[in-house]
Parts: structure tokens; sequence; C-alpha cells
């Protein structure tokens, strides 16, 4: 494991080889790398990165949960989604809090965007990273986004 410093936070990340199958929050400061996870999350802090490119292996979770990553993996930048069109998406309209739930287990978090999802009509609720995290990571794609669009 490397720890990447980000302005949420130091965040451990596991890989193997250019593999990324892991992303901890609240990481003890540790060893840095020049690993691709490391070069694209600190250029995803930076507002120059929209798109992670590093491979992922979503690791461990239940059918339904990898369904729920997969969805979550396709929430464009900038952009938010309901846990409850998560479930709607996925066949089962009132699978909600599961979604919640499959959101919490992400392995992968920020590159596999769960901090996208959000309670119906917004609100922020929430987050295995915590709220305030959450926020945090919300505001710098709403951030970046405005400003590509608004030049």
């Amino acid at each position: 494991m490397f720890v990447v410093d980000s302005p949420i936070g130091p965040l451990g990340v596991v890989a193997e080889g250019d593999l990324v199958v892991g992303v901890r929050f609240g990481a003890r400061p540790g060893p840095d790398a020049e690993h691709p996870a490391a070069r694209e999350l600190r250029a995803y802090f930076a507002g120059e990165l929209t798109d992670f490119t590093v491979p992922v292996e979503m690791r461990g979770g239940s059918e339904f949960e990898r369904a729920v990553w997969g969805e979550i993996a396709k929430i464009p930048y900038g952009e938010m989604i309901t846990y409850g069109a998560i479930a709607t998406a996925l066949g089962d309209p009132g699978a909600a809090r599961a979604v919640g739930t499959a959101c919490n287990h992400n392995p992968v978090p920020v590159i596999v965007p769960c901090h996208r999802v959000v309670g119906a009509g917004g609100k922020m609720v929430g987050f295995g990273g915590g709220l305030d995290r959450k926020r945090k990571l919300l505001e710098l794609e709403a951030r970046v986004a405005l400003t590509r669009s608004w030049g």
C-alpha cells in the first residue's frame, strides 16, 4: 500500500502492479509512490483529471453489490444520481437502502465514484468516508465542471 495526500486526508491505495484493488480513507501518512494511480489521484484533486484510466478490480461483494458498483462507475464527472435511481436501474425500485449499503462497501472509492450517489432530492446522506469528505469531493467536481463549461 502507498499513500496519496489529498484535500480529504491521506488515501491508502492498495495496488497489485498497475491494478488498483483498494482505496482507504484516513490512511496513516506513509510512503508515496510514482504509481499511475497516485499520479491520477493527484491530478484529480488538482482539478486536471475528470476520468480515471487506471485499471481497477472490484474484489468481493455480492452479485447485487457488484451490480451497484457497475452503475456507480457510469456516473459522469460532476453529476449526481440518487440511491433510488440506481435501485430502479437495477430493477428493484425499493432497494435504495441496499444500494446505500453497497456504496459503503465500494472497495475503490473516489476512483469508482460512490460520492456521486445522493439521497432523494439531492440530500447529502451516507458515505463511508464521512459526509465532509463527500461534500468536498462533490464541490471539487462541481467547481471544475463549471470552470470547464464556462471557460
